[in-house]
């Protein structure tokens, strides 16, 4: 396959592998999940593109369990997002969530926010009070974080949709993505979107996420007084079992 450069000389950088791709050559039955291998995830992962999005939403709840139980992260973990992002223009993605009118891609960029946040600096460092050294061998975490920008990518074109639930998800992903190094250029561009959550979600954990990333880039943030300040397990805000009934 070939890929195109920006410029001479400008590094490689791996595009986003076809889902199908994903599902088909990789060990799954090699890969550590929460419960054992992950033989049983290529029957989850085909789930997330069936009609009925109650089945679609009950796979990724499922995944949730398997590949990121208790906020950790697991050898399985970054194929799965993998797929995940490259189903993202799917058109399954766009069907109707049950009892709410957002398409299931709005659920699946959440899942990756909520995922990439136990890989995030703040995540990351939290762990390495207790466990020095915790990324200097690799591992999980360390896979999925060299996947940040690839992921990024996928997640970008996503940041001005025309529907909000899906375009917020997007941004609160690429927020925490774009802590990778190589995503640098794209952050003063992202502190507008950033500015916009603040401005109008009601979601108090997305909030946090624009908030601590305008704070971490050098941008003026306003005062911290409505966002939690204590350590913060929750991740992005996800609802995806509760997407299975109805928002009494």
């Amino acid at each position: 396959m070939n890929h195109s450069r920006s410029h001479a000389g400008a590094p490689h950088e791996p595009g986003l592998p076809p889902y199908q791709v994903v599902l088909a050559e990789t060990d799954w039955d090699a890969l550590e999940t929460a419960f054992g291998n992950g033989g049983d995830l290529p029957r989850v992962l085909a789930r997330l593109l069936e009609p009925d999005p109650r089945v679609q939403v009950s796979a990724l709840s499922e995944l949730g369990e398997l590949v990121h139980h208790q906020n950790t992260l697991y050898e399985a973990t970054a194929p799965v997002a993998v797929y995940v992002a490259g189903i993202l223009t799917h058109p399954a993605a766009m069907t109707l969530r049950p009892y709410r009118n957002v398409p299931v891609r709005a659920t699946l960029l959440h899942w990756l926010a909520s995922t990439a946040y136990d890989a995030s600096d703040e995540a990351v460092g939290r762990i390495q009070q207790y466990v020095p050294g915790f990324l200097a061998h690799g591992g999980p975490t360390g896979a999925f974080r060299d996947l940040r920008p690839m992921l990024y990518r996928a997640v970008a074109p996503f940041l001005q949709d025309s529907h909000e639930d899906v375009r917020e998800a997007a941004v609160v992903a690429a927020l925490i993505l774009a802590e990778h190094p190589a995503l640098a250029g794209h952050r003063d561009r992202l502190a507008v979107h950033a500015r916009a959550i603040l401005d109008t979600s009601g979601h108090a954990t997305d909030r946090r996420v624009a908030w601590k990333a305008l704070e971490a880039w050098g941008h003026d943030v306003p005062d911290p007084e409505p966002l939690r300040e204590e350590p913060w397990d929750g991740g992005p805000h996800s609802d995806v079992r509760g997407d299975l009934e109805p928002p009494f």
